[in-house]
């Protein structure tokens, strides 16, 4: 099937073929945050094609997750019409009743959501951006990093970078040895200057009256956002610090959502200031897009979580998005495997409707080096 000029729908585009990859890329150096250590990362590339156009969709997950993609969301998706992908996610999250909606079969089933959007994108000849539609020209980045793995001289380094580059806001990890976070802070905010925002992310390091208390502390230094001080399960103690931190410090938490009711959940019970999102595990860009609706019947800030080359076409859209993470090591290993991705100008990510989807395409030679059989 050829693609259709002007956007104009084609009479039937039956699902003809899946497949999907999986790619273990190792960190530049052991990475940690407050609550884990890492020294690979595994994305999963969902491929859905029909009348010779493939579209492409991954998440950041295990091997595991392509299992689930094989055995039970691609048989479901056989023969349907790739156009209508309100029906396409009802089939696949019926199949994935049994196993659960979130985790890895959350994880699995947003990666074939946006490759149905990818491709749906492709059969219209569009930009996803343009089929979408834009709610704003371009969607401003902060720069996301500052493992606590780091020494103090490359987290220096690596946030006054991002500052150089344009971006108005940096974020940095804390908690894995709370005695030192204070310090850390201290070294970013002379690294950036006063004027940039300083975000910091617990990953639920903390508990509630040692977070109070370090959200004080960051505060003389201008912390602006306390990610995750707890751990989001904890929606009371989520609220709690939220009514005790200084302001106009946010407290914001999101990024493990899988389904509208964990969106529903932070903002009914942790209150958070800002809610996190991500396109890779909440349901892909079918959900993300109800929780940026859900977001705005509540007149809440919406914001990105990593992933920032599928994130960028899908925020530009949401009505109720304040920026995107470019989370370094995604942007890294976005750029190493695929051919298209965009790159911050100014501190903001602008959309490209030259191309037809996400706009991307793998880097074979690259990423074969990568590849798990």
């Amino acid at each position: 099937m050829a693609a259709t000029k002007g956007g104009a729908r084609p009479a039937a585009a039956p699902v003809d073929h899946t497949s999907v990859r999986v790619f273990r890329i190792p960190t530049e150096t052991p990475e940690s945050d407050g609550t884990l250590a890492w020294n690979v990362t595994t994305l999963v590339l969902a491929a859905v094609g029909s009348g010779g156009h493939t579209g492409l969709g991954y998440t950041y997950s295990t091997k595991a997750a392509a299992a689930v993609m094989h055995d039970h969301l691609f048989p479901v998706l056989a023969g349907h019409d790739a156009l209508d992908i309100q029906a396409a996610w009802k089939r696949m999250a019926d199949a994935l009743r049994n196993l659960g909606h979130t985790g890895i079969g959350g994880q699995a089933l947003s990666a074939v959501d946006c490759a149905l959007w990818d491709l749906k994108a492709r059969l219209l000849a569009r930009s996803l951006s343009d089929l979408l539609g834009r709610a704003r020209a371009s969607v401003p980045v902060y720069g996301s990093g500052g493992f606590t793995s780091y020494p103090p001289a490359q987290l220096a380094e690596q946030l006054g970078n991002w500052v150089t580059q344009g971006m108005g806001a940096v974020k940095m990890k804390v908690g894995r040895t709370p005695l030192k976070d204070v310090e850390r802070v201290r070294i970013a905010r002379r690294a950036i200057g006063d004027t940039p925002g300083l975000f910091v992310d617990a990953n639920g390091a903390y508990d509630r009256k040692q977070a109070v208390a370090f959200a004080h502390a960051f505060h003389e230094y201008g912390v602006s956002w306390f990610e995750e001080p707890v751990s989001s399960d904890d929606t009371a103690g989520l609220r709690l610090i939220g009514e005790q931190v200084p302001a106009p410090m946010e407290v914001t938490a999101g990024e493990y959502i899988g389904d509208l009711f964990d969106a529903q959940r932070l903002i009914d019970e942790a209150r958070v200031d800002v809610l996190q999102a991500d396109v890779t595990r909440c349901g892909g860009v079918t959900q993300f897009l109800r929780i940026d609706a859900l977001c705005q019947s509540c007149c809440l800030p919406l914001s990105s979580h990593t992933a920032p080359s599928l994130h960028l076409p899908v925020c530009a859209a949401a009505a109720q998005i304040r920026h995107m993470e470019y989370f370094h090591d995604h942007a890294r290993i976005e750029h190493m495997l695929f051919e298209g991705c965009a790159k911050p100008e100014s501190g903001v990510l602008t959309p490209d409707s030259g191309g037809h989807g996400f706009g991307l395409s793998v880097k074979e030679a690259d990423a074969r080096a990568y590849e798990l059989t």
